[in-house]
This record gives C-alpha cells, structure tokens and sequence, in this order.
C-alpha cells in the first residue's frame, strides 16, 4: 500500500472520533483496512499535517495509555487535550476503554 494513501485513510477515520471519545491504534488500523498496522498508524499520527483538524490526541494505546512520544507536545499535552474534552485519565496515566472508547 502506498504510504500516502494510508497515511490519509489514516487521518479520514482519526477526524471521525468525536470529542470525549478515544479509539485505540489497532482500532484505526482496523477501520482503515489494515488491521496489522496499528505501528505505522502511530508514525503516521506523529506526522500530522493538520492538528487542529485531526485530533490525533484521541489515539491511545491498546491498554488506555497515553503516548509518552506525543508528537505535539508529550504526554501532559495529549492528557490535557483529552481532560479538556471530558475524558478521564487514571493517575497511572490511563484512559478507561470500557467508558471513553469510541463504539463504532
């Protein structure tokens, strides 16, 4: 698959993601077709060409983690964007899938 064209299908799903919801990598790599590439969903994440119009901050680890690499601006940045949308972070860091997730 041609990267670009991933990296867009990418971006297409990740905008879909309503605020005070969470999807997981695997979970976009799933819905784009790709279910074996949750990594490259991250690389693509970390080059996002548009943050304000891609909420990459709601991509979590399969666990509920948050992404201690955050592309824009580490971890207390995705937990802030997230807290601000009304998402619950755990002290360990962690987002309760089983209440935040987004059911699609």
């Amino acid at each position: 698959m041609e990267k670009e064209n991933f990296f867009k299908q990418v971006y297409d799903v990740v905008k879909q993601i309503p605020k005070g919801k969470v999807a997981t990598y695997g979970q976009i790599a799933r819905l784009t077709g790709n279910p074996r590439m949750s990594r490259q969903v991250g690389f693509a994440l970390h080059v996002n060409p548009e943050p304000i119009n891609i909420p990459c901050h709601r991509v979590v680890f399969a666990d509920g983690s948050l992404s201690k690499a955050f592309a824009f601006g580490g971890i207390n940045a995705q937990k802030g964007l997230l807290e601000n949308e009304g998402v619950y972070i755990s002290v360990n860091e962690k987002v309760n899938l089983n209440e935040f997730q987004w059911e699609i």
